[in-house]
């Protein structure tokens, strides 16, 4: 039986945590010379690919030196902190990359504190040390204040630290001398890290994630606390409410590499995925036959936000999506939350709405992603956070936002977050850039990424992780100007568009078709504006001088789904379909959204 060591990866979003995993993979000869493997190895869904984040945990094996290393890569982004807490059960240590030039950032420390929280003991991994105006050293210092301020144990205090860069493929104990591979970070984890324990007893194994096969269906994965499984044996299933439900396991596999391979035996420690139980959740406990003992449960986070999903009842409705009704959406989402321990999905009054609730914007943003590319379609209502009364007093969720901006954009950018709420704590230099660091409402951070991407031309570089609960801050002001609204369902015309350019900023372009009610634009006035911009020239047989002159319109503005959620105010829709997303209001007809004003005007007099 060979030594474990069981080790989850964690960091910041861009740290390098996937490309070190790449890199690992390659040193333990796990590709052949002639072999084209690729970069980002790990990050195997499209959406991962697209937007260069890790959104699910994933599971791969090393051999080193006679040693087993199973390498759970982690999410960095707070917002899928439910990953990161579930899988961390199944590591006896973690790696935390820092990037020598970023230092600790926001989802550093959230990672950290749950990695902390658990026991576990790290290895410090700075990273990018060839950045030009990086500083590793300072930055290890960092690091050592951040265990400090999270109540690190003496044990944990003593961290190894080894410096590097995951992209050249090297690693080394001093910064300033580089090696040629990763060896001193792979001897490090068989040196510091004990070898997984091998506790005896009746089996006792938590399920800690859930995959899918196209061939066997649902199969659990976790690591095997005590014990041993076996293929054929008959088995307990002790469930989240304390059910016991009896089943066989089929088939038996651990992680070889990117792949895994068939087993008849896996002994505690180890980390596998068992074939052949029906009905199972995440948490759940595989146990023994006779004498079923459960694990403590995963207790996740609360989610901080929700939003409200709808079918789509747009006049555009059925036309590109394979699955449009409330029974497929509902039955999507409810199959979300099986796998996916943060979020939550709430009935409402309405039998086609469901209210879900989730960790931020990025979060729900990749599930209506992921749901648009299988072909739903559905309409999402206005981002709104989760307020709590404590001992008494109305309170809402509080975010650290950092900021790093050029030094002239500092001024900036404290006034667009001072205007959200946001309180200043922390102002320093940071090589070219100037740090920032504020207290903010979670509701603030709600568009504001936008504001502060065009007053600093692009250049800052915006994190948050959720802090805690604190008291309401009031009225915070949403969206500063009106929208331009299509007055009747059509194709736009560059003639209209060309005319009505001074009354705004366009979402559509010629040839696009629209309908009554759907926002094409934003006005340059706080009210909303009803245009039509559906009416082509009126041709005659007379000619006049100056009658055709060349239409120049400015491009159209793209919205990324993200930043259309975060536009969208309270009366507003984002419907969104396999091939399109369009801003809409609720209500679509003009004279009805007037009635309704004005009853709600009276109603509030």
């Amino acid at each position: 039986m060979k030594s474990i060591r069981n080790i989850a990866i964690i960091a910041h979003v861009d740290h390098g945590k996937t490309t070190l995993v790449d890199k690992i993979l390659k040193q333990c000869s796990l590709f052949r010379d002639n072999q084209e493997s690729g970069d980002l190895i790990m990050d195997s869904n499209d959406l991962e690919r697209e937007r260069g984040i890790t959104i699910f945990s994933k599971n791969a094996s090393v051999n080193y030196k006679d040693v087993k290393i199973n390498i759970i890569d982690t999410p960095g982004h707070s917002d899928f902190g439910g990953e990161v807490e579930r899988v961390l059960n199944m590591a006896d240590g973690v790696l935390l990359l820092v990037d020598a030039f970023e230092g600790p950032m926001p989802q550093t420390r959230f990672v950290l504190t749950k990695a902390l929280e658990r026991g576990l003991k790290a290895i410090v991994v700075v990273n990018k040390v060839d950045k030009p105006n990086c500083t590793p050293e300072e930055t290890n210092e960092a690091v050592f204040d951040l265990f400090c301020k999270l109540d690190a144990t003496e044990a944990q205090l003593g961290f190894p630290t080894i410096y590097g860069s995951s992209k050249n493929g090297w690693m080394s104990e001093d910064w300033k001398v580089p090696t040629t591979d990763i060896s001193p970070l792979l001897d490090k984890i068989i040196e510091y890290f004990p070898a997984a324990p091998m506790h005896e007893g009746t089996l006792q194994m938590q399920i800690t994630s859930i995959d899918y096969s196209s061939y066997t269906g649902k199969n659990a994965v976790g690591r095997v606390f005590r014990g041993a499984i076996k293929e054929g044996q008959p088995i307990s299933i002790v469930r989240r409410d304390g059910k016991i439900d009896k089943a066989r396991v089929k088939e038996l596999y651990t992680f070889e590499g990117l792949g895994r391979k068939r087993t008849d035996e896996v002994r505690a420690g180890d980390i596998c995925a068992v074939f052949g139980i029906e009905k199972f959740d995440i948490g759940d406990t595989i146990a023994d036959f006779e004498s079923p003992e459960g694990l403590p449960l995963i207790n996740v986070d609360e989610p901080t936000m929700n939003m409200l999903f709808t079918i789509n009842n747009s006049p555009f409705f059925g036309k590109e999506g394979k699955f449009v009704t409330s029974r497929h959406v509902r039955e999507r989402l409810f199959r979300e939350t099986e796998k996916n321990l943060a979020l939550k999905v709430e009935e409402t009054s309405s039998p086609d709405a469901l209210l879900v609730y989730g960790r931020g914007i990025l979060h729900l943003s990749i599930l209506i992603e992921t749901m648009r590319r299988e072909g739903y379609e559905l309409q999402v209502g206005q981002p709104k956070v989760i307020v709590k009364e404590i001992e008494g007093v109305k309170c809402e969720p509080y975010e650290v936002l950092t900021v790093d901006c050029p030094i002239d954009a500092a001024s900036k950018a404290i006034h667009i977050v001072t205007q959200h709420k946001g309180e200043l704590m922390v102002m320093e230099p940071k090589g070219d850039y100037q740090h920032l660091e504020f207290n903010i409402p979670s509701r603030g951070i709600i568009g504001l990424r936008n504001q502060m991407l065009t007053a600093t031309a692009g250049e800052a570089i915006i994190a948050h992780r959720f802090d805690k609960y604190q008291p309401y801050k009031g009225n915070i002001p949403g969206r500063n100007e009106g929208v331009l609204i299509a007055m009747e369902r059509g194709v736009g015309t560059a003639y209209s568009i060309d005319k009505l350019q001074d009354r705004g900023k366009f979402f559509v372009e010629p040839g696009e078709e629209m309908y009554a009610g759907q926002i094409i634009g934003e006005h340059i006035r706080p009210d909303d504006l009803v245009i039509n911009i559906c009416k082509a020239k009126q041709l005659t047989n007379m000619r006049a001088s100056g009658s055709d002159t060349a239409v120049a319109l400015a491009p159209k503005i793209v919205f990324s789904l993200e930043e259309a959620l975060e536009y969208i105010q309270e009366d507003e829709y984002v419907e969104v379909t396999p091939k399109s997303i369009r801003m809409r209001k609720i209500v679509l007809d003009e004279n009805e959204r007037k009635r309704k004003e004005k009853s709600t005007a009276a109603i509030e007099a």
